[in-house]
This record gives C-alpha cells, structure tokens and sequence, in this order.
C-alpha cells in the first residue's frame, strides 16, 4: 500500500462523524437513523475500495474525501434509495415480447381501467344488481366464452399456475400421458415434468423426441391413466423427420377412453396472426372446436394483456378446477382483473383489437409504417452529431420474443449507430444508462435501435438520449 493511501484513509471520518455531519447539513439527515447509518456506510466503503484500488499518486489525486464531498455523496445515496427500482424504459431491441422489459404493454384501455379500479372502490366481488355478493370471475368468464366457444372459463395469476391447478385437479395420484417431444421448458428453468411432479400427477411420457403415433398413446391407456396432455411448443420447433398426433386424433381417442384432454397452449392466442404474414398458430377457438376439454394458455403474450393464466373448456372440468383449493392461493387479483377485461374486450372487434393492442399493433405494423418511423428520427438526429459519428437506416428483422412464433422473423428498418470514440459495447452501455434508458442490439459492432418496437411518442427522448451521449463522446474526445 502507498503512504498516501494510507494518509488518504486516515482522512475519512468514522460513521457517526460522517452522520453527524449529514444531520447538520440542510436537507441531509432529517430520514431514519437506520436508513441514514446504512447511507453513510455504504459512502465509506466504496471510498475505501476506491481509495485502495487507485495504485498511482494521479488516480488517488481524483478522489474527494472532504466533508462537503462526503455528504453529498450520502444525500446522492440517500434520493437514489427513495427512487422506485422499476423504470420506463425504450425498447429498441426488436423483441417485441420481451420477458425483461416485462412482455406485452397494455393498451390504453386497459391502464385507464386499472388507474380507475385501482383508486377507487369497485364491486369487485358484489353483484349491484342483487345488493349482494357477487363473482370477480364473471366478466372475464363471460369474454371468454363468448371470444373462443368455450363452455366455462377461469382465470389465474400465470399460465404456470393454470398448468399446475389443472393437472392438480384433474390428475393427482394418477398418470398423465404426454409426448416426450412436448416435455418443453417454459422458461426460468420451470419445465413441464417438474410442474407435473409438483401437481402429484406421475408422468407417463410415450413415443420419441421427434415422434409419437396415436398408438404409443393408445398403449399407454391403463386403469391409472387421468388425463391425455398436448403441450403445443410455442417456443421451439422440431423440423425435419417428425410426427406428432393431431389434437382431433387425440381427442378422439380420450372421448373413447373416457379421458379428459389437456392442451396447453403456452402463448395463446385469439385472432388468425397469418391474416397479418406471420406464422401460423393454433387460435384458442380452433382448439376449443376440435373437442380439447381444457385449454390453458398466457395473458401477457400474444394475447397482448397483463400477466395471467387463462383456463377455458368443458364446464364440468372447469368446475372441478373453480372449487380445488389451489385455485384460491393462485387467484388473481383486481388489477390484473381490470386490465384482462379491457384487454379481452377489444377482441370483440378484431381489427380494432390490432389497433389498439401494442403487442398486436407492433407485430402486424405493415413495414412502410416502421419505416417511416426510422427516417422521422434520422431526419432529427441530421446535423446535431458531432464528426465521428454515423446513423443510418437499414432492414433488419425483429423478433415476437417470449417464447412465441420461434422461427418468425418479422421485416423492420433499424437506425445502424457508430462512433469513432466509443465502440457498440460502449455506446450500447451510455445508451442504456440514460434516463429513460434506450436498449438497443449490437450487431457486428453496430449498435442497432429497432424502430418496430419503438413508440411514436418515445422518439423526442431518444433524440435528447443521442444529444447527451453525444456530449459524452465529445468530452472524452
């Protein structure tokens, strides 16, 4: 260690010194002894890690350890603890369900929907008509019904607990028969097999990885046998030398079994996506028409509405689901309620759903519309980039994300940035820590912003984000 670390460290004052000084200092102090000792702390350690980590008399010359400095940096501290930790963020990475930026946005709808129930009192659980108490279930139910043909509906707080409240209630202590190509992993390593094992169902896999026939099902049929599952595999797909049983065939054999059949749809989805040129996936109603008892399957998916596991099919299993009590320490709750609604509704027109629905709008945005959006913004960054930089427009693809439409790769124009001071990794980093952050892609070391999943409104702050980073690049030019 230097002599002038050492003669720098002895320069910080202990905790209840710094403390003291906070409290003394105008707007410094006035928080709980607690959370202000905990700032200080924090405030000193990383003085002293800064400290020891310098190793020449220039790097230790750059580091403040005054009175004044000190408590700044704890009143810094101090605001940043009271900051919410979830923050608006752009995103420009192409993904339009991003499970890290919290997949699907709501429509305006639906967040008015929210603000309003969320506020106020509602009758979530009275009926105002009878003066008595009433179903929270009973508009969703009602959607749902009417939007897929199913008998009877439920909802709860994610498609993980609908899987498992079904095949809890459907199958516990008996066998469920399932593909071993549809064993899928939905994702957070929560894989089908160890939801099935929490349920208490006792898996039964049948045929291969890449195929089963309906006989390897009809074999598999015992006097243990509960449930027929199909899991659709919305997030991979097997190419090449398969074969899987159509649900139709599979529903046959359940009937003639006397067997319920199970599908669970992952992503989900309500209205025909290839109208719009993209991949073809089974709509809920197609499955509900072919005869599957339950179908469960993602609100915050393609379904473009809050987090929820949706549960539609036969009445009599639905009923059974509706009184098991798991059902109760997966409920949703009134929030989630009032933006599933407003979500649901806008499928009773179904063009004006993909109007309104910001997953659906971005994923069927016709591509003259996102690039239009593209040149907008190169039109506005023109002229105000110092020299070294480069923005252009280019054709990418985006992607669906959240495990949805794997293989679909949607057409979309990127703004292509570069600087001669800063690399992409660079550029993506400032980019990322402005406020709102802007989240981008690189690419061979181009730091790409995707203008199909970037709202109209957002372009002013992406604007003021290239002004600062550009600052930035400038000052350490």
């Amino acid at each position: 260690m230097l002599e002038t670390q050492r003669s720098i460290l002895r320069q910080l004052p202990s905790v209840d010194v710094l403390a003291q000084r906070c409290v003394e200092a105008n707007g410094v102090g006035r928080l709980s002894r607690q959370l202000l000792l905990e700032a200080v702390r924090e405030v000193l350690d990383r003085k002293r890690q800064q400290i020891l980590a310098a190793d020449t008399p220039e790097a230790l010359s750059t580091i403040e350890v005054g009175p004044e400095a000190l408590v700044a940096e704890v009143a810094a501290w101090l605001a940043r603890a009271h900051e919410p930790h979830f923050q608006r963020v752009i995103n420009a990475t192409g993904v339009v369900l991003h499970t890290n930026l919290g997949r699907a946005l709501l429509s305006r709808a639906a967040v008015e929907n929210v603000a309003e129930l969320a506020s106020h009192y509602s009758n979530l659980e009275f009926d105002l008509a009878r003066g008595e108490r009433g179903s929270r279930y009973v508009a969703v139910v009602g959607l749902l019904r009417r939007l897929t043909g199913a008998e009877d509906a439920l909802v709860v707080n994610n498609n993980a607990a609908a899987v498992l409240l079904a095949l809890q209630a459907l199958s516990a202590g008996r066998e469920v028969i399932v593909s071993r190509g549809e064993l899928i992993e939905i994702g957070g390593s929560f894989r089908i097999p160890d939801i099935m094992r929490s349920s208490g169902a006792i898996l039964h896999e049948v045929g291969t990885t890449n195929k089963t026939h309906l006989a390897d099902y009809q074999e598999a049929i015992t006097d243990r046998t509960a449930l027929l599952l199909k899991v659709h595999t919305s997030n991979y797909r097997i190419l090449g030398f398969t074969e899987a049983v159509p649900r139709r065939a599979l529903v046959e054999l359940g009937a003639a079994s006397h067997l319920p059949v199970m599908e669970d749809l992952g992503s989900g989805n309500l209205i025909d996506l290839g109208r719009y040129g993209l991949d073809q996936e089974p709509t809920v109603s197609e499955v509900i028409r072919a005869g599957v008892d339950i179908v469960t399957f993602s609100g915050d998916k393609l379904l473009g509405g809050p987090q929820a596991g949706l549960i539609v099919g036969k009445k009599r299993y639905v009923e059974v689901l509706k009184r098991h009590p798991l059902n109760r320490a997966v409920r949703i709750d009134k929030m989630t309620l009032a933006a599933l609604e407003a979500t649901l509704r806008h499928y009773l027109d179904p063009d004006a759903a993909v109007r309104e629905i910001p997953t659906l709008r971005m994923l069927t945005a016709p591509l003259a519309q996102v690039n239009r959006r593209a040149q907008r913004l190169l039109r506005q960054l023109k002229g105000m980039l110092p020299a070294g930089w480069s923005v252009s427009v280019q054709t990418d693809a985006a992607e669906v994300g959240a495990g949805a439409l794997p293989l679909a790769k949607i057409p979309t124009r990127v703004l292509a940035v570069r600087s001669a001071n800063a690399s992409a990794a660079e550029l993506e980093r400032r980019f990322r820590q402005q406020r709102p952050a802007v989240l981008g892609r690189i690419q061979q070391n181009t730091l790409l912003l995707d203008m199909r999943t970037v709202q109209d409104q957002e372009l002013a702050d992406i604007v003021q984000a290239f002004q600062r980073v550009s600052a930035q690049d400038m000052a350490q030019a």
